[in-house]
């Protein structure tokens, strides 16, 4: 198997890296093979499947902790201000036609890259990981709280973080799952 894949779109949800959907197989594959469909031109995906992995997340920009939400909301405000005072727009998070989630993020990669650029020239630690809950897709019930495409998504940006990859086996019916 060769090295994973380090995206570096400028839509990327959580800034450059190598990404995992944390202990979720399902929307794995999901995505897996919604993007065959997609790419079916470029023959990029030939059979849709998900790779596991033992993750060290390490030095973790964990945005479910509130100190890093301050961070980020530090650095878009410094963003604005620069794109207000050049004249130029900001990029935006859209959600594509016929989709209601914001899935092409060229906002939140620019702050989140912007963030990681102000760590370095400030000579502090880089972070070895990303790591954030997203809400998407629609509601499971009338009024619910719950999405159908909700998920953990994982950003690795230090690929010593990946200690090693595998195939998932699948389960044995015959026996509970722990």
């Amino acid at each position: 198997m060769d090295d994973l894949f380090f995206s570096r779109n400028s839509y990327d949800w959580l800034g450059h890296g190598i990404y995992f959907w944390e202990n979720d197989r399902g929307h794995a594959l999901r995505f897996a093979q919604e993007l065959s469909i997609r790419k079916k031109k470029s023959h990029d995906i030939k059979e849709p499947a998900v790779v596991g992995a033992i993750l060290d997340l390490g030095f973790c920009l964990d945005l479910s902790n509130i100190e890093y939400l301050e961070f980020l909301k530090e650095t878009y405000n410094n963003l604005f201000d620069l794109f207000c005072a050049s004249g130029a727009p900001m990029p935006e998070n859209i959600h594509p036609p016929g989709s209601r989630d914001l899935l092409l993020r060229k906002l939140d990669c620019m702050v989140i890259e912007a963030f990681h650029h102000e760590q370095m020239m400030a000579n502090k630690r880089p972070f070895d990981s990303v790591r954030s809950a997203f809400i998407e897709g629609e509601p499971i019930y009338p009024n619910a709280g719950f999405y159908s495409r909700s998920h953990i998504q994982l950003c690795i940006r230090n690929p010593n973080c990946i200690k090693g990859y595998f195939l998932p086996r699948i389960a044995n019916d015959q026996w509970l799952v722990p």
